[in-house]
């Protein structure tokens, strides 16, 4: 166990993917890499974010007398109001991308894993935020929809869902997408999980459907270490895990070109979100969690 200089556990080991994935439930994951995130805010460059994470807020005029906690008042003096479910700030839909593709892993955890331990957690920072999580979960179509909901309660059914959720078929982002975005008439917040492994410029403007209808986009670009660097070290068959499409190659052969066309590539997202004042994160499975939990704090201050 990891302990700091005051000999207590140092929670903040809690945000590295592979500690977290040794540990036995995903409402434990998602418990800890929170609790690890608010430890690092305060020792971090992000120490100027104002996060709340109350159950009360402070008495205002009009508020009904029989909701004041009476147990704050003895110890502070000052009268609380406490949160009722109902009292949420902002409605989230975390996309999960749960395609065959993410379900690639080099070492360590699949980019399925790391996306499902990501929206785990999101959404449990969420509830304790009073905002209300949704969930939905995607391939070539919508495979699951769990709608936000700001009750602590409401974190079962998505950690049930995402402890469920297996990769499998192809991948199509844009119908899940332009779905969505026709479904959702209340303004809300977007969050894409995914590897991005699909038609760019479809995807592209699924995401730009969501900004058509004023939504917040954030994507966080999933993606395995070997997929950035191609550090295969010997001959190798590679595989596509959803076409079945199969290339022998020797890695030193290829990996400039395919370094020079990933650049391209994850350029091309990169300025396209920009244009679209759409946040983008790229991210790979070795990447503690906090840069992603970091991100979304960046934005849902930005929302007041």
């Amino acid at each position: 166990m990891l302990q700091n200089d005051t000999g207590r556990e140092d929670y903040r080991k809690y945000l590295n993917p592979r500690v977290v994935s040794k540990l036995s439930s995903i409402e434990l994951k998602a418990r800890l890499v929170v609790e690890g995130f608010i430890v690092g805010l305060h020792r971090s460059p992000y120490h100027g974010f104002s996060v709340e994470f109350a159950e009360h807020r402070q008495y205002m005029p009009g508020d009904d007398f029989k909701h004041i906690d009476w147990k704050v008042y003895g110890k502070s003096d000052r009268f609380f109001i406490k949160q009722f479910e109902e009292e949420t700030n902002l409605k989230a839909y975390i996309l999960l991308d749960a395609s065959n593709s993410m379900g690639y892993k080099s070492d360590g955890i699949t980019k399925l894993e790391y996306g499902s331990y990501l929206a785990a957690s999101l959404s449990y920072l969420m509830l304790r935020q009073q905002d209300a999580p949704g969930l939905l979960v995607y391939d070539q179509k919508i495979r699951s929809y769990i709608p936000p909901k700001g009750a602590r309660s409401h974190i079962n059914p998505i950690l049930r869902q995402l402890n469920n959720t297996l990769p499998s078929s192809k991948t199509d982002a844009s119908v899940a997408f332009h779905e969505l975005a026709e479904r959702v008439k209340r303004r809300g917040l977007i969050i894409v999980i995914s590897d991005l492994l699909d038609d760019p410029e479809k995807m592209v403007l699924g995401l730009k459907h969501f900004r058509h209808r004023q939504h917040e986009v954030i994507v966080f670009h999933i993606l395995d270490p070997y997929e950035r660097n191609f550090a295969y070290k010997s001959e190798a068959r590679f595989r596509d895990m959803e076409t079945g499409k199969e290339l022998l190659a020797d890695p030193w052969q290829i990996r400039g070109d395919y370094i020079s066309r990933l650049g391209d590539h994850l350029g091309w997202i990169s300025k396209s979100c920009r244009d679209s004042h759409i946040d983008y994160h790229l991210l790979d499975t070795s990447v503690p969690f906090d840069r992603a939990l970091f991100g979304y704090l960046a934005k849902r201050s930005k929302l007041g």
